[in-house]
């Protein structure tokens, strides 16, 4: 060894100790805040090494953070000593120095990375070590968008690697209090004596099936458990702060919305005539679309919710009762089913006067501006993902406080926003506070710019069981007798040919099936009276309960097109079939699904198409007793399961019951917020 490799070693081992001691430094007296998502949380503290179960665990985090991936291993070694646990590390002398810095901490290093431009950098090698480490029960900690990125792009490789060994990924985010190197990742060295946030997303699972579905979802997650750990740090804003909201683009975006929405009117005008026609507006109540209103504000005060459709109205009634007696409610809906619906469950508060339903002006300025002006509300609650860009501008100007209770964005949404995110963030700095109805959705709105999230709950899990009608009941388990039944719910336009379809099928085998339709918008009872009848050719038309209506022995089809009829539907047989999720791959539907805490309350077995995107949080708290079904053969072959095996039908049922247990609490709690936003508003 010639004098220079000497002091080439000594010099290196003086920069890996240097590191190595500024790191712990760093790490060790930052004040780190753990999050960590019920599932994962099980998987990470779980003896891998014990019983017959030895798959190990992906923990995925952005190459940005890979200084910061110490803090959860000396988190977690302390709670599982059975923890063993991994590093893969560029093949190259950055990464030769990265292992040796973390070696001393009991983090092996695993070399490798992708093959690029013919050199071969030990991919395979790694992928074959990491394999082992995984079979054996052991975490690998990988960093999916390395080496060189392209930044927060999750690489194929990962999603082979967890295909390959059933190993689970956990999404994880970190931040703390720190400066930003310059290397092409920008990566995250971290300060002392600061706050720091690690925070775990729900396991992300990969099957050849589901791996484009995959990478989309892990990279979702990878994001919004980044964003959400950068929340309440000493963090510097970027890259994942909020967007700022005073840009002079942000009020440009707002301006040019504006103008847009007013050029439309016109067309706005014919659209609502044209929707007059179709039976989806109320003819006598149209000027209330353009902000007419009749009657006069009652005194005291008023609270506004605007509720979009029925799934929406459903869920915040609970709330709208907390706070009626002390307060009056304003409500506007965007459909005429929804209206109905309030008609019925509320009847009580309408009667009385403490609550007052209107249809919602659409989002054009002057409309929003000439409602504000007549009913003066002390607060506007907007529900789910009605984020009207001008209605809150005009709230803005007329110093109306707006919040958004049970908070949903998508990551459909989300990508949607992003397009414009200066207007964005102009559109969230205009809300109060957000009550999320879940992480991940709370993750979303703080990266559109929202100031003041939190995550209270779903309060679709707060409701309580839908009721039954008891004439309705008893008559149609008369009608039905010992018939075996299934029912497809809140089924939409392009997913009833699948249905029909699969009930044919299941008509086979079981001659006597009855299969009930329950649209999601009753009006199109006719229309699927057709298509069934078309399904199946030679039948009359199949009964509908909208005409009082009742199914015959012979029928294969009974439609319920009725309103609120759902809680007494459920109990008419155990095996759901949850609509808006199942359609086919060459139509332009997304589907979303719906909720399916309602027929899980009342002991159903469920099935789902794959577009859930809507619930997803939801589908998966309800874990066994939901199977996702990808077209109609599935479909009827689930049905078929089912019905040949009543014990397990039985037990998904309380599977089901239990999961979607009723969280009382929630409506109470949302409200005392609504009546402080009131108060200080």
């Amino acid at each position: 060894m010639t004098p220079r490799d000497v002091t080439k070693t000594w010099s290196s081992r003086l920069i890996c100790h240097a590191i190595r001691g500024w790191l712990g430094f760093a790490l060790r007296t930052t004040n780190w805040q753990i999050e960590l998502h019920p599932e994962a949380r099980a998987l990470l503290l779980a003896d891998r090494h014990k019983g017959t179960s030895h798959t190990g665990l992906l923990v995925a985090f952005w190459h940005e953070a890979l200084a910061l991936s110490p803090a959860l291993w000396w988190w977690a070694e302390p709670r599982n000593p059975s923890l063993r646990l991994h590093v893969l590390i560029s093949h190259n002398r950055d990464g030769r120095l990265i292992a040796e810095i973390v070696a001393p901490w009991r983090i092996p290093a695993l070399h490798g990375s992708s093959n690029k431009k013919g050199k071969d950098k030990g991919g395979l090698l790694a992928l074959r070590q990491m394999r082992a480490a995984l079979l054996a029960g052991d975490v690998v900690t990988i960093m999916p968008d390395g080496p060189k990125g392209p930044l927060h792009t999750v690489q194929l490789g990962v999603l082979a690697l967890a295909e390959m060994t059933g190993a689970p990924i956990l999404p994880m985010g970190a931040m703390c209090r720190h400066w930003r190197a310059p290397s092409w990742d920008r990566m995250l060295v971290p300060l002392p004596f600061g706050r720091g946030r690690l925070v775990c997303g729900a396991p992300v699972h990969v099957t050849s099936e589901t791996r484009e579905a995959a990478q989309k979802l892990l990279t979702e997650r990878l994001n919004a458990a980044s964003a959400e750990a950068q929340r309440k740090t000493d963090a510097s804003p970027e890259p994942l702060a909020p967007l700022s909201t005073h840009s002079p683009s942000n009020a440009l975006g707002a301006k040019i919305w504006s103008a847009f929405a007013t050029l439309l009117a016109p067309a706005l005008l014919a659209m609502l005539r044209v929707r007059v026609r179709r039976g989806r507006e109320v003819r006598e109540r149209l000027r209330e679309r353009m902000g007419f209103s009749t009657g006069q504000r009652p005194n005291g005060p008023l609270v506004w919710f605007h509720a979009a459709s029925v799934g929406e109205t459903l869920s915040i009634l609970p709330v709208m009762r907390a706070l009626s007696a002390d307060m009056t409610l304003l409500v506007t809906t965007g459909t005429v089913t929804a209206a109905r619906l309030l008609e019925r469950e509320a009847s009580d508060l309408l009667t009385q006067k403490r609550m007052q339903h209107r249809f919602v002006p659409l989002d054009v300025p002057r409309w929003v501006r000439r409602f504000l002006r007549h009913w003066k509300p002390d607060a506007l609650v907007l529900t789910e993902s009605e984020l009207w860009p001008n209605l809150i501008a005009a709230c803005a100007t007329q110093r109306v406080p707006v919040s958004v209770l049970n908070g949903r964005l998508s990551p459909r949404a989300l990508c949607g926003w992003l397009r414009a995110p200066a207007f964005a963030a102009h559109v969230m700095a205009g809300l109060t506070w957000v009550a999320a109805r879940s992480p991940d959705d709370a993750a979303r709105f703080r990266m559109l710019g929202a100031q003041h999230v939190s995550c209270d709950g779903d309060l679709k899990t707060a409701a309580p069981p839908l009721p039954a009608d008891p004439d309705m009941l008893t008559r149609a388990r008369s009608a039905l007798g010992n018939r075996p039944v299934w029912i497809a719910a809140s089924t939409h336009e392009g997913e009833e040919d699948l249905i029909l379809e699969a009930a044919h099928r299941l008509r086979q085998t079981w001659p006597n099936l009855l299969t009930i339709i329950a649209p999601r918008h009753p009006e199109r009872g006719a229309d699927v009276a057709a298509l069934s009848a078309r399904a199946f050719p030679g039948c009359e038309l199949p009964p509908r309960r909208s005409q009082d209506q009742w199914p015959r022995p012979q029928d294969a089809i009974w439609i319920v097109d009725t309103l609120g009829e759902l809680g007494t539907v459920f109990r008419l047989s155990p095996i759901v079939f949850m609509g808006n999720s199942l359609f086919p791959t060459d139509t332009s539907a997304k589907g979303g699904g719906h909720n399916p805490f309602e027929p899980a309350r009342l002991g159903c077995v469920l099935a789902s198409g794959p577009q859930i995107g809507n619930f997803e949080e939801a589908f998966t708290a309800l874990s066994e007793a939901v199977t996702i079904v990808p077209d109609a053969s599935a479909l009827a072959d689930w049905v078929a399961a089912q019905l040949s095996d009543p014990a397990h039908v039985k037990a998904c049922g309380v599977l089901a019951q239990n999961a979607a247990a009723h969280n009382a609490a929630l409506p109470q709690q949302l409200a005392d917020r609504i009546r402080a936003l009131v108060r200080h508003g």
